[in-house]
């Protein structure tokens, strides 16, 4: 199967696993273990399992629970759940013992493939009906029954702010175009091998970079989580062409002693960034340092990740902007959402073949969260004259100060062009006179001598007294989800 620019993907993961597995091509590489595995040998062993499964009595489009971090043995779950028909139901295992337990009772699911170390948490938590997979349970194999691109793929729960977590379904449609605007962005072709450093139990790193390899017919380097110290010395070692982070992993690149190999940074077409904004002096001097092209992109679990992105250079990269559609429709909504005219601010909104098709068992929210068929993604922004997005804040992070509208990424950027700041997030604090009022949290080089009255100067000279924080909290870490996101409305509490 090859990539077409203009028709998203047809077909199901399986029909693609199977096309892929016409070659003994790599398929993925691990470069903590040494550990391979061909595309032939992937399908294989996901056929094998799958129909162990059938064997068990699972039903098509019921979830498999999958509690792995990455590696080998997490990446078989996935895609032997995908090649059944069942849904792949990721736990997020950073989100604490009550949201895990949430998502195993709502998700409904019987069966589970647990990693080694997660077998005891698991079983503390776990629903009575919960069965934890063995080998030997998958021995009784029965053959696999058909299903089309409309069978549910893919649930993942959203961390969430407030209430409890949602789980977002994919079918299998979805699913693969998730990997497509990944390849189609950024020209992915099979002689690409993508790094994979962020959670598969994570949209960025299932959709992004295991579908986008499978779409795209390329190889996968996959480590069991980002390590600052290992990063260049596997990115070399398994000759990687690209790499998908978030901005503090950029940021941990950028001020960390170790330098990477030449041959690692010549070999490296590009390096993207998700999850959240990316500050413009962080980009600017990660690729001043290094000489890699950093894409800023956007997207969401709603919508299999990528929605934007930058395009790739010699063509125009707007610096602060996450870029332009690919492979799918964004338009800019009123508060009454009704798209608005061009160069106007408002909630960023999307329609696309990669847009989910539910919340799970909560049809109000699914109802809530569309307008018309744009997926609402609750960030704000505007379209500028070149059809680039440009994202000012989340509706529910906007400070409300004496009922103005302050944008805490307008602090943040302001904070990150200090050069010893590694992590900065600006957030309300509740005030008897203005309502709210604007504080901010960061974290700085060790040995930094940078004073919390030395930010708020600079603060007030950029952005002047009614914007800046009134204090600075200053943390050794910032605190952030499963994606490496700053987690902004949890500071004002822990400070």
């Amino acid at each position: 199967m090859i990539v077409d620019k203009a028709t998203p993907p047809e077909g199901t993961v399986k029909d693609w696993l199977d096309a892929r597995a016409a070659t003994s091509d790599t398929a993925m590489i691990f470069p903590e273990t040494g550990e391979s595995i061909d595309w032939r040998s992937l399908r294989d062993t996901a056929s094998a399992m799958a129909q162990g499964l059938v064997g068990l009595g699972i039903e098509q489009g019921e979830s498999v629970a999958i509690a792995h971090p990455n590696g080998k043995d997490g990446v078989l779950a996935v895609y032997a759940a995908l090649y059944g028909g069942f849904r792949a139901t990721m736990i997020n295992l950073a989100a604490g013992p009550d949201a895990i337990a949430y998502a195993l009772d709502h998700s409904g699911a019987r069966f589970a493939f647990v990693h080694d170390a997660q077998t005891e948490a698991i079983k503390r938590i776990a629903p009575s009906v919960l069965t934890i997979l063995t080998d030997d349970m998958l021995q009784h194999r029965v053959a696999l029954r058909d299903f089309g691109p409309d069978q549910h793929a893919l649930l993942m729960y959203t961390s969430g702010t407030t209430g409890q977590p949602k789980g977002v379904v994919h079918n299998h449609s979805s699913l693969l175009a998730g990997g497509w605007t990944t390849a189609i962005a950024h020209d992915l072709s099979p002689v690409d091998r993508g790094f994979c450093v962020l959670p598969i139990y994570h949209i960025n790193g299932l959709c992004v970079t295991m579908m986008g390899a499978l779409v795209s017919g390329g190889s996968l380097a996959m480590s069991s989580r980002f390590s600052t110290s290992k990063f260049w010395e596997h990115a070399d070692t398994a000759k990687v062409t690209w790499f998908s982070v978030v901005p503090t992993i950029i940021s941990h690149l950028l001020h960390s002693d170790i330098e990477p190999s030449a041959g690692s940074c010549d070999r490296l077409r590009f390096g993207r960034s998700a999850s959240s904004a990316l500050a413009v002096e962080t980009q600017s001097a990660f690729e001043n340092r290094f000489k890699v092209p950093i894409i800023e992109t956007m997207g969401l679990t709603e919508t299999a990740a990528q929605i934007l992105s930058n395009p790739l250079p010699p063509l125009v990269r707007k610096i602060g902007s996450p870029g332009i559609g690919y492979g799918n429709e964004v338009c800019i909504l009123t508060p009454d959402l009704t798209p608005a005219p061009p160069l106007q601010e408002g909630e960023i909104a999307v329609r696309g073949p990669n847009v989910m098709v539910e919340y799970l068992h909560n049809p109000e929210a699914t109802a809530d969260t569309f307008a018309g068929d744009w997926l609402r993604t609750g960030d704000l922004g505007h379209i500028d004259e070149d059809g680039y997005v440009f994202v000012t804040g989340r509706l529910k992070e906007l400070i409300i100060k004496g009922g103005e509208n302050i944008a805490p990424r307008e602090i943040d950027e302001v904070l990150y062009s200090e050069p010893d700041i590694i992590e900065a997030a600006a957030f309300a604090r509740p005030c008897n006179s203005y309502g709210e009022t604007v504080e901010a949290a960061v974290s700085v080089k060790p040995g930094s001598e940078l004073s919390e009255a030395a930010l708020i100067d600079l603060c007030r000279q950029r952005l002047g007294k009614f914007k800046s924080p009134d204090c600075i909290h200053f943390m050794t870490e910032l605190p952030k989800g499963p994606s490496g996101k700053i987690q902004r409305l949890k500071l004002a509490a822990l400070v």
